[in-house]
């Protein structure tokens, strides 16, 4: 856990003072490690927990959109090209609305890539493969420093951030011009920093598993909204030990939402009641279906911290804003915030800058809370809109999703921000 108490100086024969010290080594904290490092920064991070655990395949069953410009982020980072697996492109998203059992509405939504001319909207990628690849990059950076597990203690002064380490080869003390909480929803740095935050709760769960199945997802992603909460079907590249036990040649991962109280029904069903659960929602579109590896359950919430920043410190990725997954966009949402972040202190420190100087911490929190805060709102109201059964408001969605797939430049407009190239 980590600890926000006071501690002596950094050892005056230690190494001159980081540039940045990252405290959660989460995706987005790695990723940014990474970008940072490439761009020339001396970079330390930590993480409570030891890191290889992390790509095990127990650890966590989620599979990532990864949008366009995060999988920039990668690839200037040098992690996309370690990935282990290969992704699979999002060329198509069809959007509809139904209740479970029924046909889906004839009045749909549909996003072709090919109509942007810009390449697919994102990439399906296992949290297990990004995970390893972020492990490997960080491992092997000249730049970073990996300090897990360890319990971190920091005090912020005018100048740099003092930071204690205990770790499993004893104490350490560094220091660092900013430290970056990326721990969580939960972050320590955030309270000890006295910055509030608003929570929202949904009363749903995220149930999370893979799905084999007999006919070809053609790289279409479904997203279809449903009483209980939506319901995705996201394309996963073909694996060959799936099929060889399945005797289903194609790979799909679902993300379904459900009041919390029918999910944990849900995800406890036999292998053959809840594949017959998954078919009411998804349809037969993608053939016969069977479910494949664990079933994850996840309570869902939103929160927003009120700043982003304090002095010597910024909030990214949860630690700043969390929100419903039914856009797809909370990972993507954090790597935006390394995105903004690695580029404002790359150039800070080309040019000889601070890393911790103010007025660049109030040029991030410019830059990233005002659309955040709109991509918050804007899933808030989607989810209370569409997990409903009132009739009129289910006339009303049906119409608006029909609309907007008559509208071409407010179809450009969504297709644009689902690749990450717009706010």
């Amino acid at each position: 856990m980590t600890q926000m108490t006071t501690l002596a100086v950094p050892d005056p024969e230690a190494a001159p003072p980081y540039d940045v010290c990252i405290v959660g080594a989460g995706p987005v904290g790695a990723a940014l490690a990474c970008r940072l490092a490439e761009g020339g920064l001396r970079v330390a991070i930590a993480d409570r927990a030891a890191l290889p655990p992390m790509e095990h395949p127990a650890f966590d069953g989620r599979a990532y959109a990864i949008a366009a410009s995060s999988r920039g982020l990668l690839e200037a980072g040098g992690v996309w090209q370690r990935l282990c697996q290969p992704s699979c492109p999002i060329e198509e998203i069809r959007v509809s609305d139904g209740r479970p059992g029924l046909p889906a509405s004839p009045l749909f939504l549909h996003f072709d890539s090919a109509e942007l001319d810009a390449g697919p909207f994102g990439w399906m990628c296992e949290a297990r493969a990004l995970r390893i690849a972020l492990n490997a990059t960080l491992a092997e950076h000249p730049r970073i420093d990996v300090f897990a597990p360890a319990r971190v203690t920091v005090r912020f002064a005018d100048a740099q951030a003092a930071i204690a380490l205990e770790t499993e080869h004893g104490p350490r003390h560094i220091a660092a011009r900013l430290v970056i909480a990326a721990e969580g929803r939960e972050s320590p740095l955030r309270a000890q920093a006295g910055i509030p935050v608003t929570r929202l709760r949904y009363g749903q769960s995220g149930i999370v598993c893979a799905v084999a199945h007999g006919l070809d997802h053609h790289n279409r992603a479904l997203e279809h909204f449903l009483p209980g909460g939506p319901f995705a079907q996201l394309p996963m590249s073909p694996d060959a030990e799936v099929a060889a036990e399945t005797g289903l040649g194609f790979l799909s991962a679902i993300v379904w939402t459900e009041r919390t109280a029918l999910a944990e029904r849900l995800v406890a069903l036999p292998p053959e009641t809840f594949a017959r659960e998954i078919a009411r929602r998804l349809g037969p579109h993608l053939g016969e279906l069977r479910p494949v590896g664990r079933r994850w359950i996840y309570p869902l919430s939103a929160m927003h911290a009120h700043r982003y920043t304090a002095p010597r410190l910024a909030l990214v990725g949860d630690a700043a804003h969390g929100m419903h997954p039914i856009a797809g966009q909370g990972l993507n949402l954090g790597l935006r915030d390394a995105i903004a972040l690695s580029s404002l202190l790359i150039d800070a420190h080309a040019e000889g800058r601070d890393c911790g100087d103010p007025a660049l911490l109030a040029q991030y929190q410019r830059a990233q809370r005002p659309p955040n805060m709109a991509m918050l709102a804007a899933t808030d109201a989607l989810d209370r809109l569409f997990s409903t059964d009132n009739p009129v408001l289910t006339l009303a969605r049906r119409v608006g999703i029909a609309g907007v797939h008559r509208m071409p430049r407010l179809k450009r407009v969504f297709m644009a921000r689902a690749s990450g190239f717009a706010r």
